[in-house]
């Protein structure tokens, strides 16, 4: 650290490397390859992508940081672009650091007098290859001047060729006649010399036990987490970001035996979710918000059916199509309300690669035991982003919750929304018992038969709403992440944990006497406040941070505790949080 003993954005520990161009140029395939041989080279790795919702053009990058310590968060600012295309180029340029340096492939390349100026500035470095001939000199074609480019990235970094060599004959394995010519081709560009260049100066050295981690999306975790759970049926309709969930349990369904349906349409995925999940199977959905719009009359349904039912729910800007493949945490309102009528039930909200795999698994716990529907919140920072993992051992045991205490020979048709204490009336599957029931979307007595007679609404309404108070007793506390005392408690939820955290790491052990934590909520509906309230009986000073305009869960928690945030860093632009701009806010708040 600097002699002043403060942190500053120029303190963040870490390379960056952004692979930019055209949506179509393989952008985020050779990112992919790029990541996992970082990864194999010894360094802890985390990857963020922007794209355009378009099939080609635009300009996209798939950026990789890297490091000798766990990161889980992007950079704002980048070390190495690796350039496909001239837009990307001209889009991406600001984005280097001081000494920043460009690899491209671009003939003719005209730089614009405020570019001249900022080159020089920075004292960036630019450096030309003619990659699509050298793939051709190479035995390659074309195409594969990309791997030359990486090639000759690898070169810059100083790096052993043979992780990268390894990571590509893994992914073209399906494909053995490619293998060899991009070998080729990284060769090729592994051995020129970059006379413009100079080789990355990267000042902390590789860790022999991460090199055998395995690089995972939010939405694959995600995923696994529902097998992990004993999901039996998906049902989808592609939407960014949890398309590639859908993916995922396609490409899996043989060794899952697992159903997996694309379906024409949300209603109809909502529908078939909770009628399997009526049937006994574990069934799960997911969408983005106007798919979720859909589905809300049926969750409605389940609510008033007391049928659980699970629903991922992806997060990305709007209103409307709003920026369909970038970021946001703004859709917290849409499932805290979502449906007509008032019907209890949970929302939780995925915020990092182990949330990403318990909660899916205790949500359908959640939901069969309370008989409730459930949405699990993610977004596009979680869901595409690549997070390095260790291991997967955090297997919940499945509840199914069916008919506890009781023998299906001995119940009743009265017995399925039977009036109860904790509103939890007795469950059993179709079949198991002689016993019958209607499952009624009207208001009904204990059989499920129709019923409009005020007082035994009243019954029947009061016992659902009384699964709140116990779900509430149920759920865990907000965790508080860092020191016990400190002189800043954010307070907040999603996949701002990742940025907060690396921000943390750095800030503390700068500044131990004005270190900052973190109260973070995973579970948010019924909303946990006894942590809240002792911060604030202390007089804490709290700041709530969130990925969306309204502060959504300031209000929510606004509602439950009377106590109104003063201090708010908001962001809503479609782009996640950067580790820099926290710093930067804790420079400016802390009065460094």
């Amino acid at each position: 650290m600097p002699n002043s003993g403060r942190v500053t954005v120029l303190d963040i520990k870490r390379q960056v490397i952004k692979i930019a161009g055209e949506s179509g140029q393989g952008v985020n395939s050779i990112g992919e390859i790029v990541a996992k041989a970082i990864k194999k080279s010894g360094f802890y790795t985390f990857g963020y992508r922007e794209y355009p919702s378009l099939i080609k053009g635009g300009h996209a990058f798939h950026q990789i940081d890297f490091a000798d310590h766990p990161i889980n968060s992007s950079s704002r600012a980048t070390d190495v672009l690796v350039c496909f295309s001239r837009v990307s180029f001209h889009a991406y340029l600001p984005t280097l650091r001081s000494y920043g340096q460009v690899i491209h492939m671009l003939t003719q390349l005209e730089l614009t007098d405020a570019e001249r100026q900022l080159v020089e500035k920075k004292k960036i470095k630019i450096g030309y290859l003619a990659a699509g001939d050298l793939a051709q000199e190479a035995g390659g074609k074309t195409i594969m001047a990309n791997v030359v480019l990486i090639g000759a990235l690898w070169k810059l970094m100083g790096l052993k060729l043979e992780p990268l060599e390894e990571v590509v004959r893994s992914e073209f394995a399906a494909k053995p006649e490619v293998i060899e010519p991009n070998i080729n081709c990284l060769k090729k560009g592994h051995g020129l010399k970059l006379k413009d260049l100079e080789t990355l100066k990267i000042t902390f050295k590789p860790q022999a036990n991460c090199q055998h981690d395995a690089l995972l999306t939010g939405n694959h975790l995600i995923a696994l987490g529902a097998m992990a759970a004993g999901v039996r049926a998906y049902f989808a309709y592609p939407m960014t970001p949890s398309s590639s969930i859908l993916s995922y349990m396609a490409d899996t369904y043989r060794e899952t035996g697992m159903l997996v349906k694309q379906i024409d349409d949300e209603i109809s995925v909502a529908q078939m979710a909770i009628g399997a999940m009526f049937m006994g199977t574990r069934a799960l959905v997911a969408t983005s918000g106007g798919g979720f719009d859909l589905m809300t009359e049926s969750v409605s349904l389940a609510g008033m059916t007391e049928t659980p039912f699970v629903c991922i729910l992806g997060q990305r800007p709007g209103p409307a199509t709003g920026l369909p493949t970038w970021t946001s945490a703004s859709d917290l309102n849409l499932a805290l309300y979502a449906g007509h009528g008032e019907f209890p039930r949970c929302v939780v909200a995925v915020s990092d690669s182990k949330s990403a795999y318990t909660v899916i698994q205790n949500a359908f716990n959640l939901a069969e035991k309370y008989q409730i529907p459930v949405i699990v919140l993610s977004e596009k920072q979680i869901a595409e982003s690549l997070f390095q993992v260790k291991e997967l051992k955090d297997n919940i045991p499945i509840e199914r919750y069916f008919a506890e205490g009781k023998e299906p020979t001995t119940l009743e048709s009265g017995d399925r929304y039977k009036i109860t204490k904790s509103g939890i009336s007795p469950r059993w599957l179709p079949g198991e018992s002689d016993a019958t029931f209607v499952a009624n979307s009207d208001e009904h007595a204990a059989d499920g038969s129709v019923t409009e007679d005020s007082e035994a609404a009243l019954a029947m309404y009061s016992k659902r709403l009384r699964k709140l108070e116990f779900l509430r007793d149920d759920l865990p506390e907000p965790v508080l992440v860092g020191p016990q005392k400190s002189a800043l408690t954010f307070v907040s939820w999603g996949s701002t944990r990742n940025t907060i955290g690396d921000a943390m790491d750095l800030w503390n052990k700068a500044h131990p006497k004005k270190s900052v934590n973190l109260l973070h909520y995973e579970y948010i509906y019924p909303p946990k406040t006894s942590k809240l309230l002792d911060l604030i009986a202390a007089a804490q000073p709290l700041v709530l941070l969130e990925n969306n305009a309204f502060g959504q869960l300031g209000a929510l928690l606004t509602a439950h505790t009377r106590y109104q945030f003063s201090d708010k860093l908001l962001k809503f632009d479609g782009r996640p949080f950067f580790v820099e701009e926290l710093i930067e806010y804790l420079e400016a708040k802390l009065k460094y």
